[in-house]
């Protein structure tokens, strides 16, 4: 069974259940999957309020030779994950986190610090699968998601094709980016 979420440009959200065919579009992204999960046989459960300072993300390693969840490089981060963060298997390791910061950019910025730190690993990914799909602008909600997903997925794909930090640095200079 597949359950399929997808964000609409009117700022609804679409879920689909594959296996029965049920589809529901609402503007609460919470309806959507209560609805799902009760077409599909299952308990929901929506997740807590994020306390003020705190913002929930997920953080994703992907690489495109990764052995999965149980590749040994993520033995340390698996067993000592930063605080507020859970692992979790999603073919590769990723991390639910709920973290403390001024903005989410500060909060992913600071979790992807203590990773590298820690355990070596720079987690590229917030684990968006269609970027493409820009809705909202709140600072802090799903399109400032897409936004470090795509900084994070943009560096990675710089490192592997040999650019530096000053060549990162220089790019985002002639945007102008104050």
């Amino acid at each position: 069974m597949s359950l399929s979420f997808h964000r609409n440009s009117d700022g609804t959200t679409t879920g689909r259940n594959d296996a029965s065919g049920f589809t529901v579009t609402h503007d609460d992204e919470e309806e959507v999957k209560r609805q799902l999960y009760e077409d599909a046989g299952w308990e929901y459960t929506p997740p807590p309020p994020v306390p003020a300072g705190f913002h929930r993300f997920s953080l994703v390693h992907e690489e495109f030779d990764a052995a999965g969840f149980g590749d040994e490089r993520y033995a340390g981060l698996r067993e000592r994950p930063p605080d507020g963060c859970l692992p979790v298997d999603r073919g590769s390791l990723a991390l639910e986190c709920e973290r403390p910061g001024r903005t989410l950019l500060d909060a992913v910025a600071g979790t992807v610090a203590q990773v590298r730190r820690e355990h070596g690993l720079v987690m590229n990914s917030l684990g968006i699968e269609k970027p493409q799909e820009w809705l909202g602008d709140d600072r802090d909600g799903y399109a400032a998601q897409i936004a470090a997903h795509l900084l994070l997925a943009g560096v990675h794909r710089a490192r592997l094709l040999g650019y530096g930090r000053k060549d990162l640095v220089r790019l985002l200079d002639a945007t102008g980016i104050e």
